[in-house]
């Protein structure tokens, strides 16, 4: 005959104190020590109290402990006693709970409701810990409250599927939870709640299939990778995974970050319920360089992880416009790469392929047989109405700023400036970007979120807008004006062996410094110019520094990032490195080699077939 053992019961999740019967035995958790006794977690919301006189051994903290209910008062106070079993078999008291969706919240005020869902956020106040939660259906707050300052469920953290019971509350216009449990789930019942909620944000993130503003061969093309890099964005801020921004700092660069920061930001105000949640989960940032450089990891990297200590959020995503497609990114990403961040790049120079294995998306339109003509501006701004099709009155002009700000001949540029020729005549468009590329030298590597919109008439104030614009203009074009009248008596010129012209320009000894326009740009001034000058033959200008080079060609076949290799390995000790596009870019090097570098760029310009 088979000896019956003992049942101990183990209060399942969910259960609450009419679940506990008075004689029955269940296993329990020491929550701490008072004088008179021993409180012990029967789950994650019901506890009682072991007086010390009916405590049989020594506990410590967190340990598990067999009672008895002896008595459940009216008060909902639980007395309980030790018992010592050596034989016994456990019996899980689960409960049934009615779920609600997030969604449904509006119409559960002053009720009581559980929810399942994802912790998308940790945030300690100086008061509650706010738990930021999100289901299939969308995100809401829930804030828990033990005493002033003090994290409550210290062992629930983001990404964990949890269970949360409260009351439905309005704070401040919105809605919040008033928790009075939560906990983890874990196994079978944490996999089907993450399943529905990734199933769920799977088909909420595919973005809609829009036709482009323009009919464009390489657009066409690059549309299933553009496709899956919009359904990364989306599914970040439908996630509650912070963004970061990264761009070129000229007016291609600012066009295209813009547009995207219009799409992700109307989208996190529409889908997240706290008021300051974009500027949280969303930061722009220009970098120093035309790539992503260790610089600018090093501050993303330390805004990131201070935010993630402090709030409990998410790693971000790093997104990169107008730059990250060069293996002068690649340090950057190896950093990235130990704290496991997804990276993904929107960018129109010509790409190294040993990127890629770093980037989850990569749009690029040499990828499909295009080049640079076809901007990150004009990119960023179908990527941006992909994301969220209802900015696209707001963001239609970019494209055409981006293109006559990066002096694009592609044939998708004359079909952007006729869509908006009506509000933006192509000169508007040029001031636009010249006002841009102005204002951005002096707010130096800041963002200038508002100014930026002012400038790009995203703001909704046309008045200030011209305003803005001209007065920057005018400021541009003086200084331009002088940068150039400073400069031009000394450019040096030569004739190639291919029989272009080569003009070099000292940017450092014959311009004024640490003013505007800078080097890049005061070389690509001279060059327009010249090439003016010289209409219809091939031209290549050369603005030099200590220990850089700036290029700009017109009807000379060059590839300046194969160029920069070459002389890489070339010339010991010369520290060449740099790149852009083909014909536009810039290389860097170490000035007591200046001489040498030169010498050798300018032969391998002088083999560059003529067009």
């Amino acid at each position: 005959m088979t000896d019956i053992k003992e049942i101990v019961y183990k209060l399942g999740p969910g259960c609450e104190l009419e679940d506990v019967q008075e004689g029955n035995v269940y296993v329990g958790t020491v929550q701490g020590f008072a004088n008179f006794g021993t409180f012990v977690m029967l789950n994650n919301s019901v506890k009682g109290l072991v007086h010390k006189s009916n405590a049989i051994t020594q506990h410590q903290e967190r340990t598990d402990i067999l009672v008895m209910v002896a008595q459940v008062r009216p008060n909902g106070n639980i007395d309980l006693r030790e018992v010592v079993l050596d034989d016994y078999s456990t019996k899980l008291v689960s409960r049934q709970v009615k779920t609600t969706r997030l969604s449904d919240l509006g119409q559960k005020i002053g009720r009581r409701v559980t929810i399942e869902g994802e912790l998308g956020q940790v945030k300690q106040t100086s008061g509650p810990t706010i738990f930021t939660i999100l289901d299939e259906t969308g995100t809401e707050n829930a804030a828990a409250f033990v005493e002033a300052g003090v994290r409550a469920y210290p062992e629930a953290n983001t990404g964990d599927i949890v269970q949360i019971s409260g009351e439905v509350m309005k704070r401040n216009n919105q809605l919040q939870i008033e928790v009075s449990s939560l906990h983890r789930l874990d196994g079978d019942e944490a996999d089907i709640v993450r399943k529905r909620i990734v199933e769920s944000l799977d088909q909420k993130s595919e973005p809609e299939d829009i036709p482009f503003l323009v009919e464009s061969e390489v657009l066409t093309k690059l549309r299933p990778e553009m496709r899956k890099l919009a359904k990364i964005i989306r599914r970040a801020v439908f996630t509650q995974q912070p963004i970061i921004l990264r761009h070129h700092a000229d007016a291609d660069g600012i066009s295209a970050a813009a547009a995207v920061e219009t799409a992700v930001v109307a989208l996190i105000r529409e889908h997240v319920s706290d008021s300051d949640s974009d500027y949280y989960l969303f930061k722009r940032s220009p970098s120093k360089a035309p790539f992503y450089e260790i610089e600018d990891i090093t501050r993303d990297l330390d805004f990131m992880l201070k935010d993630s200590v402090r709030f409990g959020q998410k790693l971000p995503l790093i997104l990169l416009m107008d730059n990250g497609s060069t293996e002068e990114d690649m340090p950057a990403y190896k950093v990235a790469q130990v704290y496991d961040l997804d990276i993904v790049v929107c960018d129109h120079h010509h790409p190294d392929e040993i990127v890629d294995s770093f980037l989850k998306a990569h749009v690029n339109p040499y990828h499909v047989g295009g080049d640079f003509g076809l901007t990150a501006g004009m990119i960023g701004t179908e990527l941006a109405r992909m994301i969220n099709p209802a900015v696209e009155r707001q963001i239609r002009h970019l494209p055409a700023i981006a293109g006559v700000g990066d002096r694009s001949d592609s044939p998708e540029i004359p079909q952007y400036l006729a869509l908006v020729a009506d509000e933006y005549p192509i000169e508007d468009c040029k001031k636009i970007a010249l006002a841009l590329d102005y204002e951005q030298f002096w707010l130096r590597f800041n963002d200038g979120r508002e100014i930026v919109k002012d400038i790009l008439n995203l703001n909704k104030n046309p008045i200030r807008h011209k305003r803005l614009v001209t007065l920057l203009v005018e400021e541009a074009l003086a200084a331009i004006a002088e940068q150039v009248k400073t400069l031009m008596p000394h450019v040096e010129s030569r004739t190639l062996s291919s029989g272009a012209h080569l003009f070099i320009a000292d940017v450092e000894m014959y311009a004024h410094r640490f003013t505007f326009p800078p080097p890049g740009k005061t070389s690509g001034e001279i060059h327009d110019i010249l090439c003016k000058k010289y209409e219809g033959e091939p031209v290549v200008t050369l603005g030099l520094g200590p220990d850089f080079a700036v290029l700009r060609s017109r009807g000379v076949m060059m590839n300046i990032p194969v160029m920069v290799r070459e002389l890489r390995e070339e010339i010991s000790g010369g520290g060449v490195n740099g790149g852009g596009h083909l014909v536009v870019g810039s290389i860097k090097f170490v000035e007591g080699m200046r001489g040498e570098v030169i010498d050798k760029l300018i032969a391998k310009i002088s083999l560059a077939p003529v067009a």
